[in-house]
């Protein structure tokens, strides 16, 4: 099982690479996909990998997130997950669009945005299929963290993380700034 979470994410890396150098719905802008040589990641790290109880909220809140046009989106803030980064104790709201959906995401910026990751901060989409396990805790694998399309071109529109999804710690997992 150790091994197979790897290769997926870097097969999905793979995959993500090609769509993005060769694909015309790519972000990239066109006349960058000639010199595309693929994205930037960190090194697959394990100790980013958490499985985690999400405590769901009795009562879901509307929470209305900037983007990156100075526009408004609206979610409702589902769950919190609660665990240890380097010792530090760090908490990530996660949040739904539609009610029904059964996917969370989680935006998060951290101590790498700006420096070394894209200074809106980043995404994880946890899918019920593969980020739940049998006993119903989440799988937050930070590995599959990703920049979101305004990163590559400000022709997109993106929601910006919630300030109470600015983490104090490093995550040094998943996709770099795009240069």
């Amino acid at each position: 099982m150790d091994t197979d979470w790897k290769a997926e994410i870097r097969a999905d890396r793979e995959a993500k690479d090609e769509y993005f150098g060769t694909n015309p719905h790519s972000p990239i802008p066109a006349a960058e996909r000639g010199g595309f040589e693929g994205l930037s990641y960190y090194p697959i790290d394990e100790s980013y990998r958490f499985e985690l109880e999400l405590h769901e909220y009795d009562d879901k809140e509307t929470v209305t997130v900037g983007t990156s046009t100075d526009g408004e989106r609206d979610y409702l803030r589902w769950g919190q997950f609660r665990f240890e980064v380097d010792g530090e104790e760090v908490t990530l709201e996660a949040y739904k669009s539609d009610p029904d959906d059964e996917r969370l995401w989680v935006p998060f910026r951290d101590a790498t945005s700006g420096e070394e990751t894209y200074g809106a901060g980043r995404y994880l989409d946890l899918e019920p299929e593969s980020h739940r396990t049998d006993d119903g805790t989440w799988i937050l694998d930070f590995n599959e963290a990703y920049n979101p399309t305004c990163a590559y071109s400000d022709e997109y529109e993106c929601p910006l993380p919630p300030t109470e999804n600015w983490l104090d710690v490093p995550i040094e997992a998943g996709e770099k700034a795009y240069h």
